[in-house]
């Protein structure tokens, strides 16, 4: 790994914050489906990578292609299925995501990603057979509690974000098996197989391709400056931060997103509500507490 650098500690907080402002453009396009946003969204995301890939990755692309075709069949047919389920739950993330913000409210996708760690914790625990320690299993049950009282006032909201929370981990547990391919090619690959998802039901709907010029202004926004852009910032982050570090960010998108929520769209949070999602959050800090503490220890030593 390089030496790390401001930068690159400033890049993955761009990503992070870049994510937790995607609502205004989503929201310009409130009177279209989820299906149609995020059916364009990925047809110029999968474009704009493919012709990124073209040029600054030809050869990573060789070798990773060379690479699968080496491996034992049995081995890459499982490589193949996992990107293909990782392909699966990103597009109904994707889906999920852009519903409940434009259909539901912004504070159940913010309370999606407060509960993202712990359910992406609990599922490491049973599906990798990951650690856990004791105060983390405390935390999990302090988040259940917090859960269950949540969904007394809204269960709807709870659904929706639990269902967000859940594709999303299931998504970034699998990425953990999947190490023989780069991560914008891998990317690449669940566009297009996103885009295989998606497409079908293309031709039974004619209305799927609008006609407004402020459509397609607002989906390009959303392909290029919050998925290709926060991307290749992470991608540049990893050069000089480890991963640990880089998951810490998925924190500054549901602060941006409360904030927006209440202050600029006015949407309403009971005090039962701030108490439990504030009791999340401080729950989601206390899974990074040892992370945490290096970030801030390393950076002591550095200013010493």
């Amino acid at each position: 790994m390089k030496s790390q650098k401001p930068s690159h500690l400033i890049a993955i907080l761009s990503a992070g914050a870049l994510w937790g402002f995607m609502v205004f453009p989503l929201r310009a396009l409130k009177l279209y489906t989820a299906y149609q946003i995020l059916t364009w969204r990925v047809v110029i995301a999968f474009l704009m990578v493919c012709a990124i890939s073209v040029v600054y990755k030809r050869k990573v692309l060789i070798t990773n292609f060379l690479t699968i075709k080496s491996l034992d069949k049995n081995y890459r047919n499982k490589i193949l299925f996992l990107i293909f389920i990782s392909a699966v739950l990103i597009t109904l993330n994707w889906l999920t995501f852009i519903y409940v913000i434009n259909h539901i409210s912004l504070k159940a996708c913010a309370f999606a990603y407060l509960l993202c760690p712990l359910v992406t914790a609990l599922g490491g625990k049973l599906l990798l057979k990951e650690p856990l320690t004791n105060i983390k299993y405390v935390a999990l049950a302090l988040a259940f509690f917090c859960i269950v009282g949540l969904a007394t006032g809204s269960f709807e909201e709870i659904m929706w974000s639990f269902m967000i929370a859940l594709s999303y981990a299931l998504f970034l547990i699998i990425q953990k098996f999947i190490k023989q391919v780069d991560n914008l090619i891998m990317l690449g690959l669940q566009l297009f197989i996103a885009l295989l998802l998606l497409l079908p039901f293309y031709f039974y709907q004619s209305y799927l391709t609008p006609k407004d010029i402020t459509f397609w202004g607002n989906v390009s926004v959303i392909s290029i400056f919050f998925t290709i852009v926060p991307l290749l910032l992470s991608l540049y982050a990893l050069e000089g931060l480890p991963s640990s570090t880089i998951g810490i960010s998925i924190y500054i998108n549901p602060i941006i997103s409360f904030s927006i929520a209440t202050l600029y769209y006015k949407e309403q949070i009971t005090q039962q509500q701030l108490v439990f999602y504030a009791i999340l959050f401080f729950l989601a800090i206390l899974f990074n507490r040892d992370i945490l503490f290096e970030i801030f220890s390393k950076k002591n030593e550095t200013l010493s």
